[in-house]
């Protein structure tokens, strides 16, 4: 089984972008499964377009996304993509979409192939805090969870594909009261056994209660 696993640059004015610091520190093989990272730019359509290239190149069964989600508390699967982009700030290209549809011939919302509620289980079992996500944002990070399973329905039918937020990184909360961080290290932990999950989760997910009430 192979696993490619993205992570962005870093964007809105952060030296640092946790996702692709902690992809680039997971070892090359989990739970049997060869895994290998890219980097993504922050930048919409481009962001795809790498995507889309990597995954010829590579031919993954799995596609997992990460990206940086400032103020969350925990590691976060996306159960869904919507097809919009309203950005509420520029990319790093200054594009600024605003009410625009990803993709004029995809579905309205694409959900996630990923077995989400089992990648929380696994966290959770690591001492750490993680919950299913009901909105992946509007930005480039929803942009490319809903490229990604665009491309499942589209052209790459045996694949699977979805999306996981990241809070910041500790050193990124130091000028910020208040805000949660993680540890890099656990961060890196906790991407890893989400891995495991993917792995061992090939064809149903766990039936656990992973909603919300707003």
């Amino acid at each position: 089984m192979k696993i490619l696993v993205t992570g962005f640059n870093p964007f809105g004015g952060e030296k640092i972008n946790p996702a692709l610091e902690a992809v680039k520190l997971l070892p090359s093989e989990i739970n049997g499964a060869e895994v290998r990272w890219v980097e993504i730019p922050t930048v919409f359509y481009k962001s795809s377009e790498v995507l889309e290239a990597e995954i010829l190149r590579y031919q993954p069964d799995a596609v997992l996304c990460i990206g940086q989600a400032g103020g969350r508390t925990g590691l976060t699967p996306e159960r869904v993509a919507i097809n919009q982009d309203d950005a509420r700030i520029p990319d790093n290209e200054g594009n600024q979409p605003i009410d625009t549809p990803i993709r004029i011939d995809g579905a309205s919302a694409y959900f996630s192939s990923l077995p989400i509620k089992a990648m929380v289980q696994a966290i959770k079992k690591q001492g750490l805090p993680a919950f299913v996500s009901n909105s992946a944002g509007t930005f480039v990070c929803n942009h490319l969870m809903y490229q990604a399973l665009y491309l499942v329905d589209k052209k790459f039918p045996n694949m699977r594909a979805g999306f996981m937020h990241i809070p910041y990184m500790m050193e990124q909360v130091v000028n910020k009261p208040n805000t949660a961080g993680m540890s890099l290290s656990d961060i890196v932990r906790g991407i890893e056994v989400a891995i495991e999950a993917i792995v061992d989760y090939k064809d149903k997910d766990l039936q656990l209660v992973g909603g919300a009430t707003h």
